[in-house]
């Protein structure tokens, strides 16, 4: 495979898990193709028409080797320029794939993918008017706290050694997504005890445990019923907005599962009384990271976990 077709698969795989139906994905690249034609003329030269065919600004290819065959990949949680000086001494790296993002898939992806949140919310019951104005100032305070970043600091480093790079981070984070929606579907835990332990049959899961950040609950007591599971903050880019949970609690949901949490969302949480389980963060990038590896090791390509990732394949 060449870093093109990978990259191909991944933006596949992520459309394949997104939480949205079709339609909403559909809408979101027909909106990048009327936001360009608004443009001046002047404009049009900054804009990334990869939008026109991606709906994840934060996954992309950061450094294409055309026509390269790609054997031998190097990929973890965060690459820094310690990841590319590691990929260099252990040889023979085709590719560096980075699940967070970096380069432009963070200087201007990370907001654009964070109004997915507001197309999931409406899913389980908030209305859509109300998520996506609750939003606009968290994506907002994102966009500013990424400005100041030195995005492009490790993927120079990589250059420099003529490394390939990219980044899978909504994309992964779908198919992570999909898999907890469709795990507490078939278990139907009545407990946030039960939740828990339903979380901890996966392998991923259950390597963190024994590493010390396995999934715990952030708000609500262990023999709490769950009520109505949300899958809210798994993906879409970060973190959302604090102002949610009571809109949440309107919406009939008892519980939300998450990747993580700042202590100003759980104390907003524990007031409108949803219970909170965080599954954890480098865990559940890790079972999205090996959705998606699975289908790499399958077309014959060698992975090399590092970086945080714990890497886990499964039979199909």
């Amino acid at each position: 495979m060449t870093i093109q077709q990978i990259y191909k698969l991944a933006i596949d795989l992520g459309k394949h898990s997104d939480l949205r139906n079709k339609k909403d994905v559909e809408r979101v690249l027909k909106l990048a193709q009327k936001e360009y034609q608004k443009l001046p003329q002047q404009e049009k030269q900054y804009f990334d028409k990869e939008k026109f065919t991606n709906p994840y600004s934060d996954s992309k290819i950061l450094i294409d080797k055309p026509g390269k065959k790609i054997k031998k990949i190097l990929t973890g949680i965060d690459i820094d320029t310690a990841e590319v000086l590691l990929a260099d001494r252990l040889g023979d790296i085709d590719l560096i794939i980075s699940h967070h993002p970096t380069g432009k898939a963070l200087a201007d992806g990370l907001e654009d993918v964070m109004h997915l949140q507001a197309d999931v919310l409406s899913k389980y019951g908030i209305p859509i008017n109300i998520a996506e104005k609750i939003l606009e100032k968290r994506i907002s305070e994102v966009s500013r706290s990424v400005n100041p970043v030195n995005h492009y600091q490790a993927v120079q480093a990589a250059k420099l050694f003529d490394f390939g790079w990219m980044t899978a981070h909504t994309v992964c984070d779908n198919m992570v997504a999909k898999f907890l929606e469709q795990h507490i579907k078939k278990q139907k835990p009545e407990t946030l005890e039960e939740a828990l332990e339903y979380l901890l049959k996966i392998p991923e899961y259950k390597q963190a445990k024994k590493m010390g950040f396995g999934p715990r609950l952030f708000a609500g007591k262990p023999e709490n019923r769950c009520g109505k599971i949300a899958i809210t903050e798994i993906t879409g880019g970060t973190e959302g907005s604090k102002e949610i949970y009571e809109k949440m609690a309107q919406a009939g949901i008892g519980t939300t599962i998450a990747m993580h949490q700042s202590e100003e969302h759980k104390k907003a949480a524990e007031k409108a009384h949803i219970n909170v389980i965080i599954a954890g963060h480098i865990s559940s990038d890790s079972i999205g990271m090996n959705l998606f590896l699975d289908e790499l090791e399958k077309k014959g390509i060698k992975i090399i976990p590092c970086s945080g990732l714990i890497r886990v394949k499964r039979k199909k």
